[in-house]
C-alpha cells in the first residue's frame, strides 16, 4: 500500500509543475497528493537541489523542482557512510520509543552493557534458537526487548499465540513456555501485537527474527550472542546489505 501511495505522489509530482526549491513547497506536494500520509520530517539532503522526506520509518528523496521521486540507499562516497541509513536508524529508533518499553517483553541481564529490540514469531526455528540461548545474551549484558511479528498474519494460530502470551500473568515464562513447544490455553487481551506487526512492517521486515539495534541498525536473522555483542562494541555498527568498498 505504501508503495502504491509513494507512486501516486511521484506521478504528481511529475505532472504538478511545481517549481519552488523550499521544504514546504514539498510538503505542499505530499498533502496535495495524499493527504492522510504525514511527513516526520523534510529537509535538504546532502546533494544540492535534492529533499528528503521522512514518513515513519521510511525515507525518499524529491527534487526542488519536482519531476523526480527517487528511492534508494544515499552513500558519501568521501567516508563511505550510508546517509540514509544514518537517517533511518534515528527514525526507527523513534518509532519504538513511541510503543513504549511497557509493550514489550524484556529479558534483562544482571549488569545491562547494551540494548536490542527482537521481532520475534513464537514458530519461527531461529527465533525458538535465540530464546533458547537467552542465558548467553544475558550473560553479555545484552537487554533483550521483545515485539511479536507473527509472519502467518493476524487472526492465525501464531497470532494467536502471541496474543496469548502477552495476555499471560507472567509473561516472560510463558514466552518461554510458547517458544519450548508447549500449547497454552488461549488467552485474550488488551494488547500491542498488531502495533508490533505493523512497525515491523513498516522497517520492512520479511522474516524473523529481525534485530534492531540501540543504534537503529537492522540485522535480519539469527546473531549468537557473542557475534551480537561484538557488532554492539563497535564504535559504529556495519550497515547489512550494503557494501560501500563497491561502489565505483
Amino acid at each position: 500500500m505504501k508503495s502504491l501511495l509513494l507512486g501516486a505522489f511521484a506521478v504528481l509530482l511529475l505532472t504538478s509543475g511545481w517549481v519552488q526549491a523550499d521544504p514546504k513547497a514539498v510538503e505542499a506536494a505530499l498533502k496535495l497528493a495524499l493527504p492522510t500520509l504525514k511527513a516526520d520530517s523534510i529537509a535538504e539532503s546532502p546533494i544540492k537541489g535534492v529533499y528528503e522526506v521522512v514518513v515513519g520509518t521510511r525515507m525518499f528523496y524529491v527534487s526542488e523542482d519536482g519531476h523526480y521521486l527517487m528511492q534508494g540507499a544515499m552513500i558519501d562516497l568521501k567516508t563511505r557512510e550510508d546517509v540514509t541509513e544514518k537517517k533511518l536508524s534515528g527514525a526507527r529508533l523513534s518509532a519504538l520509543a513511541k510503543i513504549g518499553t511497557d509493550n514489550m517483553i524484556i529479558f534483562k541481564p544482571k549488569i545491562q552493557k547494551h540494548v536490542v529490540y527482537v521481532f520475534t514469531d513464537i514458530d519461527c526455528g531461529y527465533c525458538r534458537k535465540l530464546h533458547s540461548e537467552m542465558d548467553d545474551y544475558l550473560r553479555e549484558g545484552i537487554e533483550i526487548r521483545y515485539l511479536f511479528f507473527p509472519r502467518s498474519g493476524k487472526d492465525t494460530d501464531s497470532y494467536y499465540k502471541a496474543v496469548t502470551v502477552w495476555c499471560a500473568k507472567d509473561r516472560n515464562a510463558a514466552l518461554t513456555r510458547a517458544k519450548n513447544g508447549e500449547n497454552l490455553a488461549r488467552k485474550e487481551c488488551k494488547n500491542p501485537v498488531d502495533e508490533h506487526m505493523a512497525l515491523a512492517s513498516a522497517m520492512g521486515a520479511n522474516g524473523t527474527p529481525m534485530i534492531v539495534t540501540e543504534k537503529g541498525t537492522i540485522y535480519p536473522g539469527y546473531v549468537p550472542a557473542k557475534e551480537l555483542l561484538k557488532i554492539l562494541e563497535e564504535k559504529s555498527e556495519g550497515m547489512p546489505g550494503i557494501d560501500p568498498a563497491a561502489a565505483p
